[in-house]
């Protein structure tokens, strides 16, 4: 009995009677679940926190061009003559004040000053000047509508009350099922911080950007911001730093959503499909064990135990076999094993039978030694 199982129990008990409770079954199934999910998408962050070296490196050695600056001033303001400044006022002798014919020495009046600067003005950098201020825009974009957390709350409860009369017995059941399940994820990077830390940080890394000498000129320029398509210069295309670059604008372009999935789901229902069938059916279960505890003897028809028996041992094998068993050779497995179980029975009829002659035999001898 200890290695009885539920399956053995339902297996022994008759057909009738399963049928005839499954079909005087009255029951109620009534379920409410309620599913809010929300989803947080802070793959821009991640990719921003890997960008932000890269945009430091390409102001801390920027693209860079020479601007000429050219202007006819007077002689004595004149910083630096060049040899454009010669050719200028050989084109232009109206600027010669005066010529010593002797000593050949000239004498203007006014000179093409040229003067050389540096200029940051580059496609290249007004490209970065640009990223950089779409980065503040889509950062501030974020924050309006932050959910620092993903959440999950799972809760789903069944309410199952039945009721059967079998025969002069009234067998009742009342069972509630309840199931809650709440997660949370902080969205916490390697580091132990959490998104608000996070875009801080970022945030100053994105002000100290803002300081490089770079980014101030370009800013005192009030250039038009570069859009999209960005164009393949030799720089942009070779220079690693700067593809880092594209890769991030891109992505800003791509995903202006605010990357939050809510789910949200109700039920409260009245349950009359496959779930009141599992019920039922574990109502019936539920019965087969508490009949269990009746005194009164059941008769149980050993014929129909049979062959429900055979007929599960009989599956068994042609599953085994694939369902490739030829009912011939099925005949012949079963004729061996009941000719070695039957044989086993009468060796161990006879056995039994010596044992207990041999006892009785010394026990007479005995009596016999006794009366002597």
């Amino acid at each position: 009995m200890d290695d009885l199982t539920i399956f053995d129990l339902y297996q022994q008990t008759n057909s009738k009677t399963i049928d005839s409770f499954s079909n005087k079954i009255d029951s109620n199934v009534h379920v409410t679940s309620k599913y809010d999910k929300v989803e947080c998408n802070y793959e821009w962050l991640d990719i921003m926190e890997d960008t932000i070296r890269y945009i430091d490196n390409i102001l801390r050695n920027p693209n860079r061009f020479i601007v000429n600056e050219e202007d006819v001033v007077k002689i004595e303001l004149a910083r630096r003559v060049t040899v454009e400044s010669i050719k200028h006022l050989s084109r232009n002798t109206n600027l010669i004040q005066d010529y010593n014919k002797k000593t050949g020495d000239v004498k203007p009046s006014k000179i093409l000053n040229i003067n050389k600067e540096e200029s940051y003005n580059t496609y290249e950098n007004r490209f970065i000047y640009s990223l950089i201020q779409n980065m503040k825009f889509y950062i501030a974009r974020k924050k309006r509508n932050l959910i620092t957390e993903s959440s999950l709350k799972d809760n789903k409860s069944i309410n199952y009350t039945a009721n059967c009369k079998m025969g002069s017995e009234h067998v009742n059941l009342q069972l509630m099922l309840d199931s809650k399940r709440e997660e949370k994820n902080a969205n916490k990077n390697e580091a132990g911080l959490d998104v608000l830390k996070r875009i801080e940080r970022l945030e100053l890394q994105i002000s100290d950007l803002t300081c490089s000498q770079v980014y101030q000129d370009i800013h005192k320029l009030h250039i038009a911001l570069v859009t999209s398509p960005i164009k393949k210069t030799n720089v942009i295309l070779k220079n690693v730093n700067f593809q880092y670059a594209v890769k991030l604008w891109n992505y800003m372009q791509e995903n202006m959503d605010d990357g939050i999935k809510k789910s949200h789901d109700s039920k409260d229902y009245n349950d009359t499909g496959t779930l009141k069938k599992y019920m039922d059916e574990s109502f019936l279960l539920n019965y087969l064990v508490l009949d269990t505890l009746s005194n009164e003897e059941k008769t149980t028809d050993k014929k129909e135990i049979t062959e429900k028996i055979v007929s599960n041992m009989v599956s068994k094998i042609m599953d085994l076999s694939g369902g490739n068993l030829k009912e011939e050779e099925l005949k012949d497995i079963v004729s061996k094993q009941y000719s070695i179980v039957k044989y086993k029975t009468v060796v161990n009829d006879k056995e039994i039978y010596k044992i207990f002659k041999k006892n009785m035999d010394e026990y007479l001898n005995l009596i016999r030694s006794i009366k002597l």
